[in-house]
């Protein structure tokens, strides 16, 4: 009898393994997790049309109606505590897990191997530095579930010229290369006759209209290099920048990681680890996977490339990127530090300001960023009611990465003032405390040694500058309209 069951069992283990993937549209999986957590309905979200009925708030005077942030500092079980230790061993933990459970979702213990493969070694110039680009390939081992494929698509740029290992910059963004070397003009006279021969081949018709342009080429050089020409106004882009001043960068593609919509939950990274069904309430969602991602390309930098600093390696995003760079700051402790551009909901802004996007801007729209159990807080209609607690202003005090987050001048629906309102608070539990306490001594270290990374000296001179000039402009202003008496 006993031998019975257990073949029962053992049959029944084998053919929920075997179950084929689940394809489903975004809405399809959206009902599926709402029907999960038992909710009937979901608040819309504000509109970003002033003229809209369910217009977003945009007066200051409405938008906090909850000003008071819970404390940091107190344990679930209302104790206050007092060190570092108690912070990173039993303050953090808890922070932890509310995030894991109820916002960004777990990382499942089963997560497969990534094993990396340099697909393109090239030498190339970013401005008028030499550097040596590499595309590689991340694979995830699929043997639990091979017809989904998930390949990590990701670019490493660094100095040619560079003596030692450097600091770098990894960026959620597409994976090219910045400037493929091209072949010689004798060369590619070779590839394009060999090209006409074979199209003349398969179509002899072509011949009269090669005739009629002799001079006309398949294919062309990209453009190379330039090193003289007119200045374009504005800074230089970010890459050239990063490498003037001594940097590398990683570009990593997201999407490759897990896609940026519902439909893609059953495949991806989450989709393969689990087998192609749909998420449980707690599972992991698109941010929590490509901070994932980052983590592994990291695991690369630290251990297959010498010339990557990888203790000093900092994590950038803007918009939803931005969301990710923030997430990937708050789980993994190995990035050195952050830039934050326009996060908005779900990234640096306070759930419960009422201005700009709101929590039903996601609940509604982007749920796949989050956990599944996020929904419960944009449920108007359900078997439940969720907590009134705000999980928000702990985000960032995850981390003790130096970041900056940063949001356009005059952007309502991702504001700035929210931002600092939520920063606030960990400024003070991590960089802006006293000098004797062991958290805010720590944090005060790491700053020093970032000031002395190689671009922070291009950095102060540049700022010392700027203060320059700004002193100055009072005094030249009334020089000129003297003079124009």
């Amino acid at each position: 009898m006993k031998n019975r069951l257990l073949l029962v069992l053992l049959a029944g283990t084998l053919h929920a393994s075997a179950q084929p993937p689940v394809t489903f549209t975004a809405e399809q999986d959206h009902d599926n997790m709402m029907r999960q957590l038992g909710i009937k309905a979901l608040r819309p979200g504000p509109s970003g049309d002033e003229k809209a009925p369910n217009h977003a708030n945009y007066d200051e005077a409405l938008a906090n109606p909850y000003p008071e942030l819970p404390d940091l500092l107190t344990l679930n079980d209302g104790k206050k505590i007092t060190t570092a230790d108690q912070w990173w061993h039993r303050r953090r933990p808890e922070i932890v897990e509310d995030f894991e459970r109820e916002v960004y979702g777990r990382v499942p213990p089963n997560t497969p191997k990534i094993t990396w493969t340099v697909k393109v070694t090239d030498h190339e110039y970013i401005g008028f530095t030499p550097v040596i680009a590499k595309q590689l390939v991340g694979h995830a081992d699929n043997s639990s579930c091979p017809s989904i494929d998930v390949n990590i698509n990701m670019t490493l740029v660094l100095p040619a010229n560079a003596k030692g290992p450097v600091p770098l910059l990894m960026m959620f963004s597409r994976s090219a290369l910045p400037a493929p070397a091209q072949p010689p003009a004798e060369d590619m006279e070779k590839i394009n006759a060999a090209i006409k021969e074979l199209l003349l081949q398969h179509h002899p018709e072509l011949k009269e209209i090669f005739d009629r342009y002799p001079a006309y080429n398949p294919v062309n050089p990209l453009p190379g290099p330039t090193f003289g020409g007119l200045r374009v106004p504005g800074d230089p882009p970010a890459a050239q920048q990063l490498i003037a001043d001594g940097w590398g960068y990683v570009l990593i593609d997201p999407n490759s990681i897990q896609a940026d919509n519902g439909a893609g939950l059953t495949k991806g990274i989450i989709g393969l680890v689990n087998k192609g069904q749909p998420r449980k309430p707690d599972d992991w969602g698109a941010l929590r996977a490509w901070a994932w991602g980052a983590a592994r390309a990291l695991d690369y930098l630290g251990s297959s490339e010498p010339m990557v600093d990888a203790k000093h390696v900092g994590i950038e995003g803007v918009s939803r990127f931005g969301k990710a760079a923030l997430v990937t700051l708050a789980f993994e402790p190995r990035f050195y530090m952050g830039l934050i551009g326009s996060s908005g909901e779900g990234g640096a802004k306070l759930h419960r300001r009422n201005f700009g996007e709101a929590v039903e801007s996601l609940t509604g729209g982007e749920y796949y960023w989050m956990a599944g159990n996020f929904l419960k807080y944009g449920a108007s209609d359900a078997t439940w009611r969720p907590e009134n607690r705000e999980r928000h202003p702990r985000r960032r005090s995850l981390t003790d990465s130096p970041m900056r987050s940063q949001t356009l001048l005059h952007q309502l629906w991702r504001p700035r003032t929210g931002r600092r309102q939520m920063a606030r608070p960990a400024g003070q539990l991590y960089g802006h405390g006293r000098r004797g306490d062991g958290v805010s001594a720590a944090r005060s270290k790491r700053h020093r040694r970032l000031q002395r990374l190689p671009h922070r000296k291009n950095a102060a001179r540049q700022h010392r500058t700027a203060r320059r000039t700004t002193r100055l402009a009072p005094a030249r202003r009334r020089s000129y309209r003297r003079s124009k008496r």
